[in-house]
C-alpha cells in the first residue's frame, strides 16, 4: 500500500485561554514535525472565554469564582509536566475576553493568505505560541490591546501589515467565519480537531497517538473511503 501524495487538512478549533488547548499545543507541533507537508493545520478560534466575567459567574460562582477556576487550572497543569505555567495565571492581570487575541490571530491568518511567497507561512503558529506563553507563563493580560501588540512584536510580526488587516475589517470577517463554521460543525469544545471534510471529529484532551492514527489512516487510504456500506 502506497502513501497518498495528498495533504490531510485538519481544522483545529481552540480558545487561546484554554488550558487544554495549551496542553495540546505540543501534540500539534509533533504532528507538524512528523508529517511535514503532508498535514495542513487550519487554525480556527472558538470563543469559550469570550466573556470571562460572565463565564465565572455562570459556571464558577459556587466554586470560588475566578480564584477557584485559577486553582482548577493549576491542578490540571500539574498533571502535564511538558507545559510551563505561572502560579499567577488567571490570578494576576486576569483577562476580560479571549476575543481581542483571537481577532489578532485571525489577522495573522489573513496576512498568511495574502502572502503568495509563503514568507508568513508560520505566522499563526508563532503568534499563537507567543500569546499562550505570555498568558500562562508570564501572567500577562492578553485581552489588553497594548499587551497584544507587544507580544506580536516579540515574534517579528509585520506590525503595519497586521494593523492593515485589522483596520480593514478582514480580520473581523475571518473571525466571523470561524464562528459560523464552528456552529455549522457543532463545535463546542476547545480544542477540537476536524478531519476528512468533517467526517471525523476529535474533541478535548486527545492524545498524540490518536491524532497520529487518524492522520495515517487518511494518508494511506487508497480509496478515500467515506462509508463502510
Amino acid at each position: 500500500m502506497q502513501m497518498s501524495t495528498s495533504t490531510v487538512e485538519v481544522a483545529h478549533y481552540s480558545d487561546v485561554l484554554c488550558v487544554w488547548a495549551y496542553i495540546t499545543q505540543i501534540r500539534i507541533q509533533e504532528l507538524r514535525n512528523n508529517f511535514s507537508d503532508e498535514v495542513n493545520i487550519d487554525y480556527r478560534f472558538l470563543h469559550v472565554f469570550g466573556d470571562v466575567s460572565g463565564k465565572m459567574t455562570d459556571q464558577w460562582a459556587d466554586r470560588g469564582g475566578l480564584e477557584g477556576y485559577a486553582a482548577h487550572v493549576q491542578e490540571i497543569a500539574a498533571k502535564f509536566p511538558h507545559i510551563e505555567i505561572s502560579s499567577q495565571a488567571w490570578v494576576a492581570n486576569p483577562p476580560t475576553s479571549s476575543l481581542p487575541a483571537h481577532l489578532m490571530l485571525c489577522g495573522a491568518r489573513a496576512m498568511r493568505a495574502n502572502d503568495p511567497q509563503g514568507v508568513a507561512s508560520d505566522i499563526v503558529e508563532r503568534l499563537l505560541g507567543a500569546l499562550r506563553h505570555a498568558f500562562f507563563v508570564e501572567a500577562i493580560d492578553i485581552s489588553n490591546q497594548q499587551q497584544l501588540y507587544e507580544v506580536a512584536d516579540r515574534v517579528d510580526i509585520d506590525m503595519p501589515a497586521l494593523q492593515k488587516v485589522l483596520a480593514s475589517g478582514e480580520a473581523h470577517a475571518r473571525m466571523a467565519d470561524d464562528l459560523g463554521a464552528a456552529t455549522q460543525s457543532s463545535v463546542r469544545a476547545s480544542p477540537t480537531f476536524i478531519f476528512n471534510e468533517g467526517r471525523q471529529v476529535l474533541a478535548g484532551n486527545v492524545g498524540y497517538r490518536v491524532l497520529e492514527a487518524n492522520i495515517r489512516e487518511l494518508l494511506h487510504d487508497p480509496g478515500q473511503r467515506q462509508s463502510w456500506c
